[in-house]
């Protein structure tokens, strides 16, 4: 039960309080609402934009990182700029920045494709503009090799998790919460998106998957273990197949996790409490209490 207690007070500890997202909508709105005034004469704070990344997927943790809001534009802008030459997915990206820095005049805006960013004192917004794409999906913009549009589908990415986590019984978004952790107490270099595709392959091969909190300390040791044997692969995105490189900077890093966790899972079998956490703080921080 101390493995049960253990896991149940560290996701506890990275769940936003009601004040972050209360905060965290209320950032979105304000930025949604200034462009809707501008592109659609509407004043919502909500209309023609929706949650992506961890907000929609509900894998976010505290203390609180980016919003990510998907900002659909009326199909007569992307015709307007089709008349232009030049980089025009820079150039819309440009018209957005300076229409929220006229709403926003002390408050830091930045675009860099596909993103604009807003820099509020407590949160990051990271406004994706976007057309609607037939078939599903939206085009953003990219602002590389001159640019482009990019497909993405976010509605994908979150049925996705959603289905892996319903398999597993709440235990992927778990997962990922958990590994963000370690992402960002030890500087782990692996994408947040990658770390979710990886949650959701290992967990469907997990022969524990559908069990409580009293085989976390397992699933973290198992994960550690299982994406080491991911190093230089690849993973595909939900509804575009996209191909992400992952790579090998970060298996110093999960390599070390591993081995902390190993030590971790003997010490919890032996009732070794306090060393077991001790191993736990080295890989998530104090989040993860030492004792129980």
């Amino acid at each position: 039960m101390s493995v049960s207690k253990r896991f149940s007070t560290f996701l506890n500890n990275l769940k936003l309080t009601d004040a972050q997202k209360s905060d965290g909508a209320s950032k979105r709105e304000s930025v949604v609402r200034a462009l809707n005034i501008h592109y659609w004469g509407s004043s919502s704070g909500t209309s023609n934009s929706r949650f992506v990344g961890s907000w929609a997927k509900k894998t976010r943790i505290r203390p609180p990182r980016d919003v990510d809001v998907l900002f659909e534009l009326p199909a007569s802008i992307h015709a307007r700029f089709e008349q232009r030459s030049g980089n025009k997915q820079s150039q819309l990206l440009q018209e957005v920045k300076t229409v929220l820095a006229n709403s926003f005049t002390r408050t830091a805006i930045k675009g860099d494709g596909p993103i604009v960013l807003v820099s509020f004192a407590s949160y990051d917004v990271e406004l994706i503009p976007s057309f609607q794409r037939l078939g599903g999906g939206h085009f953003v913009c990219m602002t590389s090799l001159g640019g482009w549009y990019k497909h993405e589908a976010y509605e994908a990415q979150n049925v996705a998790m959603t289905a892996s986590n319903a398999l597993s019984r709440n235990n992927t978004r778990d997962l990922v919460r958990m590994m963000k952790r370690w992402q960002s107490f030890c500087g782990v270099p692996l994408r947040s998106f990658h770390i979710e595709l990886l949650a959701i392959e290992f967990i469907a091969t997990w022969g524990n998957r559908g069990n409580s909190e009293v085989y976390y300390d397992y699933m973290c040791r198992d994960f550690f273990a299982y994406i080491m044997g991911r190093q230089n692969g690849y993973v595909y995105a939900p509804g575009t197949a996209e191909t992400m490189s992952l790579g090998s900077m970060w298996s110093s890093k999960a390599q070390s996790a591993l081995n902390r966790a190993q030590k971790a899972c003997a010490h919890e079998a032996n009732a070794e409490i306090g060393l077991a956490g001790e191993q736990w703080q080295m890989i998530f921080g104090t989040d993860i209490p030492r004792f129980v």
